[in-house]
């Protein structure tokens, strides 16, 4: 094996980190300012972390079933653009807007109809640390209010993405970092009643995340319609709704998969989140933590996995497949080693951020061994990402609903709540051994992308 393969020159690199930085920076800042937001909701105390921490889990389905769907039709999206077909473009951007109606009506009916019934799921408090009532009065409060920021997520979405896969980056990115800001600032002034304005605590939180979506779509649309000239996709957009059959029939088959995968991927978190709630409410404020500081470093190379869909999607829509397979050779072999420079930083240094949070004692210690744990797995996250999105790239998308959902039904959540019933094993034995799974998909994804089953142009 000759190691070359997997190095690229400066002129790669340069190409790569041009799609790729920009998506580093927005999640970077998105993913910093969550965390700025989880320190000051957790200023207010354990339950109304818990609260928000639950509901969260919620919009987390909700948020993955409106990127799947996208994610689902942007394959052909990519594909389309390599092949500058922009009315193929257009069409697939048509079916996102579709894609997202559906999903936020069903979406807003169901959180209204159950809201009780659903967050219960995570309420269990074996430690009396926290009181459940009080966690689940806060989490109405908040559901309450962050239900009107749903529509404006779904769609802001469906332009984000396209203008992603059709090579802007950038935009997007600017358009995050706006959104991050208008959230943050106005968490500080609501959560806290800073400079006159009132003091909301837990629905503070919630209005300045819905201001943040509204502010998101209003830039994204605006700027996409203004632009229609750079963008040629964008004209006529709407003089007609409709959508060729062949191309309909198309999506449906490869991004129908997709977009189950994302629904019962995200409803496994949560429910592998709700077998960590069975250990107290201490370690849903701990789980909470742990996600957000380490999603913050995971960001360098999860954000890789995502530009190598997008330049093996364009390259494989202009019939490039050996320029595609030398491409995420190299991609992957960069992503693992960003991983394990990121995992190193964050188990030397992550551990430390818990302290900041006004919690109590057990969930910060908790959160600091959780992170721990997340960072010496990191390079099999990096790898097992970017299988996904390589597998993504050539429409596979009932293997990667496989790869991805499967193993988190059948291995991730039968052995968390296992260890827990059959074995009476504490939450920090539970933990590691369910993230150790991750070892699965690393082999899995290895022989699927080394067998070359996505080498494919589906357009």
């Amino acid at each position: 094996m000759q190691l070359k393969q997997y190095i690229g020159n400066k002129t790669f690199y340069k190409t790569a980190l041009t799609v790729a930085m920009p998506i580093m920076l927005q999640n970077f800042i998105t993913n910093l300012v969550s965390m700025l937001d989880n320190l000051m909701v957790g200023a207010l105390g354990t339950e109304q972390m818990s609260g928000v921490s639950i509901v969260n889990q919620l919009i987390f389905v909700f948020n993955l079933a409106i990127f799947g769907a996208m994610g689902g039709v942007g394959i052909f999206t990519a594909q389309f653009f390599g092949r500058k077909d922009y009315d193929g473009v257009r069409y697939t951007l048509r079916c996102k807007l579709y894609a997202a109606t559906l999903i936020f009506a069903v979406g807003l009916v169901v959180l209204l109809a159950v809201p009780e019934p659903l967050i219960s799921l995570f309420l269990h408090d074996e430690n009396n640390t926290g009181s459940v009532a009080l966690t689940m009065g806060f989490a109405r409060d908040y559901l309450g209010v962050i239900l009107l920021g749903l529509a404006p997520f779904a769609f802001s979405q469906a332009f984000a993405a396209t203008l992603r896969e059709t090579g802007d980056t950038f935009t997007p990115m600017i358009t995050g970092v706006v959104a991050v800001a208008v959230n943050c600032a106005f968490n500080w002034l609501l959560i806290f009643g800073h400079w006159g304005f009132p003091q909301m605590g837990v629905k503070g939180a919630a209005v300045a995340t819905v201001l943040s979506r509204y502010v998101e779509f209003a830039i994204i649309t605006g700027y996409a319609f203004a632009k229609r000239r750079r963008f040629p996709y964008m004209r006529g957009l709407f003089r007609g709704f409709s959508v060729p059959r062949e191309v309909l029939s198309a999506v449906l088959k490869k991004g129908t998969p997709l977009l189950c995968n994302e629904i019962l991927w995200s409803a496994g978190m949560s429910t592998l989140s709700v077998a960590y709630s069975l250990h107290g409410l201490s370690v849903v404020a701990a789980a909470s933590i742990s996600s957000t500081v380490t999603n913050l470093f995971y960001i360098a190379f999860l954000s890789l996995g995502v530009s190598i869909g997008i330049l093996s999607g364009n390259l494989l829509g202009a019939g490039k497949h050996e320029e595609a397979v030398d491409t995420v050779k190299k991609m992957i072999a960069f992503s693992v080693f960003v991983s394990v420079v990121m995992g190193a930083v964050l188990f030397a240094f992550g551990g430390e951020i818990p302290k900041l949070y006004k919690t109590s004692a057990e969930s910060r210690e908790l959160a600091a061994y959780f992170i721990r744990v997340c960072a010496c797995i990191s390079p099999l996250v990096a790898f097992s990402n970017a299988s996904y999105f390589t597998l993504r790239s050539g429409g596979k998308t009932l293997v990667t609903s496989l790869f991805d959902c499967g193993t988190l039904w059948v291995f991730y959540v039968p052995v968390a709540f296992g260890l827990y019933y059959l074995f009476h094993l504490p939450i920090r034995a539970v933990f590691p051994i369910v993230q150790a799974i991750e070892l699965l998909k690393v082999i899995v994804g290895y022989v699927l992308v080394k067998k070359r089953v996505w080498v494919k142009t589906i357009i």
